[in-house]
């Protein structure tokens, strides 16, 4: 069976402008596996008030990062395609999870390369419903309906995997090295607390509370909260940071309930008048910059910083196409490729 790839990132709207956006929004904040609440209730939140509100907002947001090219997110990742397939002998395709370049559209370029057998890559180190589920779960609906005769695999999370860990500590310690910083912000993408609940194949283990996620359990195979701490937990111990020199936090909540804590523009603020001048963040929910990292923390946190008296504020950016991430994703495609096995 031919062999190919097929790497799936978030996506973006087409354009900044607020009608591309709404659009984006819609398909993005209408799967069920980011709002998990019934369809009418979803579709009441999303198209009766989200959308009527925040695709201006967003829009505008957008257009602050922009970059001539296109989307950094798409450019980011059509540039990590590039140079993939430049270390790989199997055809390498790249789809986003949302928006005009769709899975299916991916699947069809690598099918008709003579594709049979592809190895699916969630760009995200963690497992969460909202990210790796959602992909792995559309991927089998297309791969059913419109191509019953190809075979998929995926490549898990790669959350600890020692040379992933080994990779990211080298880029913060390499952005950092000559900047003034006396606090590490690990900031991780925000889910609902309800996901971590729904993820726990124990039904029993995730209590989201000071010890859960310290103690082994099969939950953490797929469990977002383990899986963020461990990798600041890792990084930590390959960077050998000092307690109190650091800490873990999470972005982007929406709507009223619960999402998992603390908040990163929080800690921002605490951290600033508890007296710290320089910080830098690390956003390591994700390999590729895009809005959250480049206008939510690098403009929204920063500003923040400086409201409440800190002084300098670095952001490190994502793996995005390094030629090092480049190098590792090489060596698992051609793992997968010679031995057939998930290579992490």
């Amino acid at each position: 069976m031919k062999k190919g790839i097929l790497l799936v990132n978030l996506g973006s709207p087409d354009s900044p402008d607020p009608k591309d956006v709404k659009t984006y929004l819609d398909e993005f904040l209408m799967d069920p596996r980011v709002i998990d609440v019934p369809f009418w209730l979803r579709s009441f939140i999303v198209r009766g008030i989200i959308l009527n509100t925040r695709p201006k907002a967003s829009a505008a947001a957008y257009k602050k990062i922009w970059w001539e090219e296109g989307s950094p997110l798409i450019v980011i990742s059509e540039s990590l395609q590039r140079k993939i397939q430049e270390q790989v002998e199997v055809p390498v395709g790249l789809a986003m999870r949302y928006g005009s370049m769709t899975i299916k559209k991916g699947l069809q370029e690598l099918v008709d390369k003579g594709v049979e057998d592809v190895l699916l890559i969630p760009l995200y180190p963690q497992f969460a419903m909202a990210t790796t589920e959602t992909i792995l779960v559309l991927a089998e609906e297309i791969r059913q309906a419109h191509f019953p005769n190809i075979k998929i695999t995926d490549l898990p999370a790669f959350y600890n995997n020692t040379d992933y860990i080994k990779l990211l500590s080298n880029s913060i310690a390499k952005h950092l090295k000559d900047k003034p910083y006396e606090h590490l912000l690990f900031s991780y993408h925000g889910v609902p607390e309800r996901h971590i609940r729904k993820s726990d194949i124990t039904k029993s283990h995730c209590k989201i509370d000071g010890s859960c996620c310290a103690t082994a359990s099969k939950a953490h195979q797929f469990c977002y909260r383990h899986q963020c701490f461990e990798v600041t937990r890792l990084v930590v111990e390959n960077l050998g940071l000092k307690e109190g020199t650091y800490s873990t936090s999470f972005q982007s909540r929406l709507g009223f309930d619960p999402w998992l804590q603390p908040y990163t523009d929080r800690t921002i603020e605490r951290l600033g008048n508890q007296g710290v001048k320089n910080m830098a963040v690390v956003t390591p929910a994700f390999v590729s910059d895009c809005l959250e990292t480049l206008e939510e923390i690098a403009m929204e946190g920063e500003e923040i910083f400086h409201e409440v008296g800190g002084d300098n504020f670095t952001t490190v950016p994502c793996l995005n196409d390094d030629q090092e991430w480049v190098d590792l994703l090489a060596k698992w495609i051609n793992t997968w490729q010679t031995t057939e096995k998930r290579p992490v």
